[in-house]
């Protein structure tokens, strides 16, 4: 295919990753930062056509420049895109198919011991409203294990609070309904309370910031680094960590691997079958009660 030709498809590939699709903002972003890197090398190539060769040249240009975990990300780009081109019916053959993603080690999850989580949650200030919407988010998340993404994208009308379940949309646009804890409804009621009397009430976002608006994930994501460091916890965890926390904890109170993928909202089983890894003490203990010889 023609590089012109090229660029003028990604803007279509952009469209339907964004209308068809239903990506995350942030995976849109990453889509396009990506292929928007490869098409500017492709222009500056000498050949007008592009082939498997100008992939090739593409990850050979940038192999010793980024992380493996980025060069992966990238050519998964690029070959979802020649993916597409491929089902339009825009090319006969998909030069991307004979491309292989590079092998990238596979870090086990970070996370929060049981204690360390409920420290980090028993730390949190209490003063404001915007104390206790803190409060409740974080909450929130270790109690479903929901993405934090999906819990700013909350709305105040996927909130169940007699019932103890939210509605959320997760990655592709899927729905699924997750069961909350008391800790974290009593929580979300103090903070709607709050926010209510300090005349921040009414809004259609679950969690908003002083201004009224959504809260972003950047900003809680400083929020949680600010109170980690007040907290004395020394281990450097993401937003993630939570997350990573809850099925954790989740898997060493005995709960299956089917169960807490549903929860997690993975598509695959062995996305959920890192949490075996790192709960192998959990099962050496068991192990050490339970074997009749050992």
């Amino acid at each position: 295919m023609q590089k012109d030709r090229l660029r003028e498809l990604s803007k279509e590939f952009y469209r339907y990753l964004k209308n068809e699709k239903g990506v995350a903002t942030n995976t849109q972003r990453a889509y396009e930062g990506d292929l928007d890197h490869f098409l500017k090398f492709v222009m500056t190539r000498p050949e007008d056509k592009v082939d498997h060769k100008t992939i090739r040249a593409y990850i050979q240009s940038i192999y010793r420049q980024v992380k493996k975990s980025s060069l992966s990300r990238k050519v998964s780009s690029i070959k979802a895109f020649f993916r597409f081109l491929k089902r339009k019916g825009y090319l006969s053959e998909n030069p991307a198919l004979i491309i292989k993603n590079p092998k990238i080690e596979k870090h086990l999850p970070k996370f929060y011991s049981v204690d360390e989580m409920f420290h980090f949650l028993d730390s949190l200030p209490a003063a404001n409203w915007l104390d206790l919407r803190n409060l409740a988010i974080f909450e929130l998340i270790y109690s479903t294990g929901m993405r934090a993404s999906e819990a700013l994208g909350l709305n105040l009308e996927d909130i169940h609070l007699e019932g103890l379940w939210v509605l959320v949309r997760g990655k592709g646009g899927k729905e699924r309904v997750l069961p909350f804890g008391a800790k974290a409804r009593d929580a979300i009621l103090k903070y709607l309370s709050l926010a209510g009397e300090a005349g921040q009430g009414g809004r259609r976002a679950l969690f908003i910031n002083a201004q009224g608006d959504r809260l972003s994930y950047r900003g809680l994501l400083k929020i949680m680094k600010k109170h980690q460091i007040q907290a004395g916890l020394l281990k450097n965890l993401a937003l993630h960590g939570i997350r990573h926390s809850f099925a954790t904890h989740m898997l060493n109170g005995g709960a299956d691997l089917r169960s807490i993928q549903e929860l997690l909202g993975h598509s695959k089983l062995s996305t959920t079958q890192r949490y075996t890894h790192i709960s192998i003490d959990k099962i050496m203990e068991i192990y050490d009660k339970a074997h009749p010889r050992r």
